[in-house]
Parts: structure tokens; sequence; C-alpha cells
């Protein structure tokens, strides 16, 4: 694998070193690309510039700005983060998801042992995370642009985009309708990177929408949900009933979503990217380890009708992607805009080699071996 890095540059504001330097998920978007942190509420866009040597014309878009977040603002007016692990863009909307994990708080190396042992017991959890949202997209001044609402395209009724999401409130959660399923249950109150349930990648294909899991991984299988979401009460979007059968005609019979179980040699999902009918999956660790980062492609997941375990033949490993001692762990793919061979990868913690300017980070660009 031969990689080059391009450089994503970011207006020079406070926040722009949290954003750099907690990238977890990309999309292209023509010569655009759409970024999100883990530790803001903000969807950040760039474009490839005129020379194509890197990401400039960043541009901030704020989610509070177009949906009602459900945790309430902290004393001093900020808010907590959305944690958003996956981004698409399909036709009208992009949408996003957060990781629904709950967390564990960090022992630094400055910690006595009791303040340690008292931060390990801690465990809390965000409603700002448990959000499966969309935003309508409409082009201004060329350039794809997130709006509150628009007028849908070609609608003889007038109909309209409007943002909304899953999870806006605790009765409408993904994670209310698997507390009592019988792989994921016991896994809702156990934090991300102890191999509790945590969401980290997100692709949508027509009425499918997939959610892959960090964790929980089950005896080396890593986990896929399919959902469909239906439209609700303003901007709440609600689980809509899937089939478990061999087509898409209508006929649901009550179930909320589909588990599929993969074979990716005991690796959880970090990242997911439609590819025709195919998933590429990134994956990598489950628990807070370095490596090792794959990429694996899931051929023919978008035919899938019923929940399925996949293994042999319809799991490739396509690419072994490096990573750092203590960093540089790939956290996003994207297909390189302007190369559809090519993938794009940015990457959480990253090596101080990747900071060359305070608003600046370098992503790799990584040759996707022909199929």
């Amino acid at each position: 694998m031969t990689a080059r890095t391009i450089p994503i540059r970011f207006t020079d504001d406070a926040g722009v070193i949290d954003i750099a330097e907690s990238l977890s998920t990309l999309k292209g978007d023509g010569r655009h690309l759409w970024l999100a942190g883990d530790e803001t509420i903000t969807i950040e866009r760039t474009a490839l510039s005129p020379s194509g040597d890197g990401f400039v014309d960043h541009v901030s878009f704020s989610v509070a700005d177009f949906l009602p977040l459900p945790e309430p603002p902290e004393p001093d007016g900020s808010q907590l983060e959305i944690d958003i692990e996956g981004l698409d863009r399909h036709g009208d909307y992009l949408w996003f998801v957060g990781s629904h994990a709950r967390t564990r708080k960090r022992v630094k190396p400055h910690h006595a042992t009791e303040q340690a042992l008292a931060r390990l017991a801690k465990v809390s959890s965000n409603a700002n995370r448990y959000l499966l949202g969309r935003i309508p997209v409409v082009e201004i001044d060329g350039a794809p642009t997130l709006v509150p609402s628009a007028p849908a395209p070609g609608s003889p009724s007038g109909a309209k985009l409007t943002a909304g999401a899953l999870g806006l409130t605790k009765q409408n959660r993904l994670t209310r309708a698997l507390r009592d399923d019988e792989h994921l249950g016991l896994f809702l109150k156990i934090p991300s990177k102890d191999n509790g349930l945590d969401i980290e990648g997100l692709a949508v294909i027509g009425e499918r929408i997939y959610l892959g899991l960090r964790g929980p991984v089950l005896r080396g299988w890593a986990v896929v949900l399919e959902v469909r979401l239906a439209e609700g009460d303003g901007p709440d979007l609600l689980l809509a009933p899937i089939s478990d059968s061999d087509s898409d005609d209508g006929n649901r019979d009550g179930r909320l979503y589909r588990k599929h179980f993969l074979d990716l040699d005991g690796l959880g999902v970090r990242d997911i990217l439609a590819h025709g009918d195919d998933l590429l999956l990134l994956a990598g660790p489950t628990m807070d380890l370095d490596g090792p980062v794959r990429i694996y492609r899931w051929r023919g997941a978008a035919h899938a009708r019923t929940s399925v375990v996949v293994t042999d033949e319809a799991i490739e490993r396509v690419l072994e992607l490096p990573v750092g001692t203590g960093d540089d762990h790939p956290e996003g793919i994207a297909l390189m805009p302007g190369e559809p061979s090519a993938l794009l990868v940015v990457h959480d913690s990253p090596a101080p080699r990747r900071r060359w300017h305070r608003h600046e980070i370098l992503a790799d660009v990584v040759p996707l071996p022909r199929d």
C-alpha cells in the first residue's frame, strides 16, 4: 500500500484544535467534504482546492441550529458533545449518528490511586449521544449547505425536506428497542471501550440505514444493525417496521431492526462506507488498543433480506492500515473527492507529524485495490 497525505485546513478560531484532533467521520460530496468530531456538536464542510492540494474553505454548522438537542446547555453556555461517529449523504439529506455509548472516566498519569479508582467507577450517560438524524442539504453558491427545511425537489404537492432525528426524547431512542435484545441488551449499560454498545459507522442505501458497532463484539463477531425510519411528530423520527423476508414489498412484520454478524477477525466496526451494493468496513479493536486496523468488504450487503451471519467469500479483507503507538488510529474513511479508486482516511489521536500547523491536519489518501 502506497499512501500520500493531504491537508485539511480549518478556520482560525478557538475551536479548531478540538475539531482537528477529534475527527471521527467524513463523507465526500462532489468536491466537498463533510466531517465531524466526537467532542463537538458541529458538522464541518470543506472543499478540495482548485489545485487539488488540500481541503479549504472551512464552514462549521451547529446541529443545535437545526434540531433541539436533548441535553440542556451547561451553566457556561456550552453544550455536551453529540459524539458524532458516522456521516452519510443520501439524496437531499446529510445523515449523522451519535455513538449511543455510555462513558467511563479516563485515568491520567497525574491521578493518585484513590482518584483513579473513583474515576474508573464513574460511568455517565449523555442524551445528545443517542441521536440518529438527518439535515436537508441544498446548493447555495455552488456548495452543499445545511438548512432547517427546504422544498422537496420535484414534489407536485409542495412537500418539504425537514431536519429530524431519532432519539430527541428517551421514548424514541434506538436503545429502547434494543433493551430486551438477546444479543445486545446486556451491553447497553456497559461503557464504550469496555465492549459496551458503541455505534461508530453509518451508511444509507435507499431506505436502509446501516449502523456499524465498535462494540459489542460477541465471541469475535462484529455487529452491523440495519434500521429504517419514519416520520413522527415535528422533528421526531421513529423506527419503522422492517420485514424479515426475501423482498421489500411493504410486507413488514413489526421488527424494528435487523442484526448482521460479521467475521472481521475479532475486530469491531469503526466506520462504514457504501460502495455500490457492497459495504466497506473500517475495522479495529473494540478495547483501548492501537491495532490492528483493516478495511473489509461485505459483498452484496444491500441484498440481504434477513438478519445474516456473514463469513467466507462474502467478506474480503481489502487493506491493512498502519497505526501508531499510542496515536494515529484510523477512525473514518470516505472516497476521495475526484478519485473514486482511493480512500481518504482521518485519524483519532493524530500523531504530531500530522499537525504541521495549528489549524491543519494531514489525512491519508490510500489507493483502493481493484475489485
